[in-house]
């Protein structure tokens, strides 16, 4: 398992999984190709960056527009199993992520959980999963709830499958109003985003200011 959705480079966090892993991997493919192989780098996390922030906060008030300004709102993210957490700042990361854009939507009841669990059914996650954190929202009689995954830069199919199929069947069940936000995906701004950051890592000495995303690379 891999958290994040791709290579290295799109993982807005900072995580083993998401981004170490995938380098290692690399590295040991283009030790296995020799010195014919392409040089492969990563770009700083971007989990703070406005090109990320700024789609993820329109995404979020264009769905509470639908859902209803009382709605709940859970932020989700791939859950890792627990003890990878204290070797990166992947948890305090997403948390600022969910900061930043619920508070440029004006989203003021959110939650961060987590999605996607594989593994070992004893080895603990990252919790709460959505699933639970959906039957504590009906349970506490809330009817309406927005899903935002901001783990996640695109609509790949393991967003699809485990919210709008999984998580979206549960909140029925359970009589809730279920709203997803998109990802981020081609918005202008994250592609731009993307596009500055490979720039600054090609040319790190053009004068340029430093982006928030360049303030941690682990």
């Amino acid at each position: 398992m891999k958290d994040g959705d791709g290579p290295s480079h799109s993982s807005p966090y900072a995580s083993y999984s998401g981004r170490r892993q995938y380098l290692e991997d690399i590295a040991a493919a283009r030790a296995t190709v020799g010195a014919r192989a392409p040089q492969v780098d990563e770009l700083p996390v971007f989990y703070n960056h406005p090109g990320f922030i700024g789609p993820n906060a329109d995404n979020l008030r264009t769905a509470l527009a639908e859902a209803g300004s009382d709605a709940a709102v859970a932020f989700t993210a791939h859950s890792i199993p627990t003890a990878m957490p204290s070797s990166s700042e992947y948890v305090p990361q997403l948390m600022e992520t969910a900061r930043l854009v619920a508070e440029r939507a004006a989203a003021p009841d959110w939650r961060l959980v987590y999605q996607s669990r594989s593994g070992p059914p004893g080895e603990p996650w990252l919790e709460p999963d959505i699933g639970d954190h959906l039957r504590a929202l009906a349970g506490a009689g809330i009817e309406r709830v927005v899903v935002a995954p901001i783990g996640f830069i695109s609509d790949h199919m393991e967003v699809l499958y485990d919210l709008d199929v999984e998580a979206r069947a549960t909140a029925e069940g359970l009589g809730l109003t279920f709203i997803r936000a998109p990802t981020v995906g081609t918005d202008p701004r994250f592609v731009a985003m993307i596009r500055q950051l490979v720039q600054e890592k090609l040319d790190p000495l053009d004068g340029s200011a430093p982006t928030p995303a360049t303030q941690d690379r682990r």
